[in-house]
């Protein structure tokens, strides 16, 4: 379970920027290249380059060169995970962590000794 936590953290705080989160945006219509991205923001090439690579190393986005651009599209698959662990995570459930008999910290540093 706690990997699950590590891994959806790791979408959290990608997606915790604003220019990331307009992205996303952007590309949840369809593919985009990054040319058309960079024309909607005040930055730099580099700087959007910063912010692909955040968005594809946590599997949210997925990338595609095409000669010498390149082509941005979200990963369906990690975006329905995604969702569908947002409503685990806000939704009461028998198997919470708050009825577990042991702290949430203690489970967290029991399950990160592992």
């Amino acid at each position: 379970m706690n990997e699950e936590y590590t891994q959806n953290a790791e979408l959290f705080k990608a997606l915790s920027d604003k220019n990331r989160l307009m992205i996303v945006d952007m590309i949840s219509c369809g593919e985009l290249c990054a040319c058309k991205i960079l024309e909607k923001f005040n930055i730099t090439q580099p700087t959007l380059s910063h912010h692909m690579k955040i968005l594809c190393d946590c599997g949210l986005v997925d990338g595609r060169k095409d000669g010498k651009w390149t082509y941005y599209s979200l990963n369906e698959k990690v975006v329905q995970n995604f969702r569908e662990y947002l409503g685990y995570v806000t939704t009461c459930k028998d198997d919470c962590i708050c009825k577990s008999s042991n702290s949430v910290e203690s489970e967290w540093e029991q399950n990160n000794d592992e």
